[in-house]
């Protein structure tokens, strides 16, 4: 199955990732996220690639690795990728873009949340 990924300092601003998202041919929207909680695993129904413009946090893989994000990481989180959004502590923007022209909420929608993670080296504690 397809792995979640993280392309550090892939831009460096806006024209960057709009000229990205022509390439790929994705759909955009804007996402704000104000301070959450880390989020359990999950997938999505959708190939999601998301590009960090402000804030901090992390994402957690499938095999419980912490991946620090910053402004200018790009995400790429294939359909079905098994991943965990980190916990938000101040205000995050995103610009997140879909395969398909489809409901943001509806390409978002976690699917086979895990309650606990799979036993497997290096999970959290």
């Amino acid at each position: 199955m397809a792995k979640m990924s993280v392309d550090k300092g892939y831009f460096s601003n806006h024209q960057e990732v709009m000229d990205d998202i022509a390439k790929t041919g994705y759909w955009p929207t804007t996402y704000v996220s104000d301070p959450s909680p880390e989020l359990p695993l999950h997938r999505h129904p959708e190939d999601i690639i998301g590009y960090l413009m402000e804030g901090s946090s992390y994402v957690l893989s499938d095999g419980g690795e912490r991946i620090e994000l910053e402004p200018g990481d790009r995400l790429v989180i294939p359909k079905g990728a098994l991943h965990a959004e980190g916990e938000v502590t101040d205000r995050m923007v995103y610009v997140v873009t879909v395969g398909n022209a489809i409901p943001f909420i509806e390409a978002l929608a976690p699917l086979d949340v895990q309650s606990e993670w799979p036993e497997m080296p290096g999970q959290p504690q």
